[in-house]
C-alpha cells in the first residue's frame, strides 16, 4: 500500500510540475496569462489535496495530462500589433516542415 501511495505521490507531482513548465512555455512573455494560469493549476491541485481514493487521483493524474497536451499541442500566442491586426508568436515546437503539395503521386523506383 505504501509503495502505491509513493507512486500516485510522485504521478501527482510530475503532472503539476509538467504543467507549470507547460505553462510558462506556452504564456511566454504574457505576465497576465502566466499568473492566470498558474492561480488555476495551484488551485486545481489544492482544491483536490484530500482525496484519497487511488482511482479518483489516477482520473485527475489523467486529466492534468490531458490538459498540458492541449496547452502544448493547440494553445498559440497571438500580440494586438495595431487596430485589427494581430502577430502570431508559434512556439518551436508547434512549427512544420513546410512541404510542397504534389497532385502527382510519386513514382517508385
Amino acid at each position: 500500500m505504501l509503495l502505491t501511495a509513493e507512486c500516485l505521490y510522485i504521478q501527482v507531482l510530475s503532472a503539476f510540475k509538467a504543467l507549470h513548465r507547460t505553462r510558462i512555455a506556452v504564456f511566454k512573455e504574457d505576465d497576465r496569462a502566466l499568473k492566470a494560469a498558474r492561480l488555476k493549476i495551484n488551485e486545481e491541485f489544492r482544491k483536490n489535496k484530500n482525496e484519497t481514493s487511488d482511482e479518483n487521483i489516477k482520473k485527475m493524474i489523467k486529466m492534468g495530462s490531458d490538459v498540458e497536451a492541449v496547452l502544448r499541442e493547440g494553445v498559440l500566442q497571438m500580440e494586438h500589433v495595431g487596430d485589427k491586426k494581430l502577430l502570431l508568436r508559434p512556439r518551436e515546437s508547434l512549427l512544420l516542415e513546410n512541404v510542397p503539395y504534389c497532385d502527382q503521386p510519386r513514382k517508385k523506383s
